[in-house]
């Protein structure tokens, strides 16, 4: 219930101030946290000593604050994404081990693949896909591969809503490009976002075939062996779904199938 002039409630303004914290930066200052997350410096200032009493945020040296460990505890206990990070990973793992490149999990929150896991090493192609990190649908290969073994309802609906920002890409095209995937059982996009990488991704599947996340791969442009890479993650996925499957519990991710 909304209790301010604004109209907003009290946990609109609470996730308003967690959400506040940009990628890459672990601490902020009061004032630029009210700044940030568009609240009076004296809302801000009590919302964050009561969320601070509970743990959720830590005040620091000189009035900084930043996200507390009891918030990254509750998040990792209770994630949905929890068993599958812990299905994928020993495949994940074994990519890895055989491409020396990136290895990446990723799952369909509305128009966007969240990504939920990446292994990574010293030598490895950049990537841009950082874990809790998100990329538009079109822009990735996971994105792709999720919306392509979505309903057709949801692809519809998606694409008349499409519009890209660079002018580059058209609905047709992308519709085109989602029938692709969905016909070969993957994704691939070449120097999309960075001119060196190709991205390429397949479907998990759980038991009743639905697709509940993308493992994905991004290799140096010059050294794509579709041949090989993908015969190798479909292997894998099946391998994280057969997993997925052995669980007591039927885990519900969030889709966009459910929207």
């Amino acid at each position: 219930m909304a209790n301010s002039t604004s109209g907003d409630s009290v946990v609109d303004r609470i996730l308003r101030l967690i959400a506040a914290f940009p990628e890459g930066v672990t601490a902020l200052q009061l004032s630029d946290l009210a700044a940030r997350a568009e609240l009076p410096l004296t809302t801000a200032h009590r919302l964050v000593r009561q969320l601070a009493g509970h743990g959720l945020l830590d005040v620091g040296p000189g009035g900084s604050v930043s996200l507390g460990l009891r918030l990254w505890e509750l998040v990792n206990r209770n994630s949905p994404t929890l068993e599958l990070r812990q299905a994928a990973l020993p495949f994940m793992e074994d990519i890895q081990q055989v491409l020396n490149q990136n290895v990446n999990l990723a799952v369909l929150d509305g128009w966007e693949a969240l990504f939920v896991e990446r292994l990574s090493r010293r030598g490895s192609v950049a990537n841009r896909a950082q874990v809790a990190g998100r990329m538009p649908v079109h822009v990735s290969s996971a994105g792709l591969v999720l919306m392509a073994n979505q309903t057709h309802a949801v692809q519809m609906d998606y694409l008349d809503g499409f519009s890209d920002p660079t002018g580059k890409l058209v609905r047709e095209d992308l519709g085109a490009l989602l029938g692709e995937a969905a016909h070969q059982g993957y994704a691939q996009l070449a120097g999309v976002v960075d001119p060196d990488t190709w991205g390429i991704a397949v479907p998990v599947l759980d038991r009743r075939k639905r697709a509940v996340a993308a493992l994905g791969v991004v290799v140096p442009l010059r050294e794509v062996r579709l041949q090989a890479l993908v015969p190798a993650l479909q292997t894998a996925a099946r391998g994280i779904g057969r997993r997925l499957g052995e669980s007591r519990e039927t885990i519900e991710f969030h889709s966009t199938e459910s929207m």
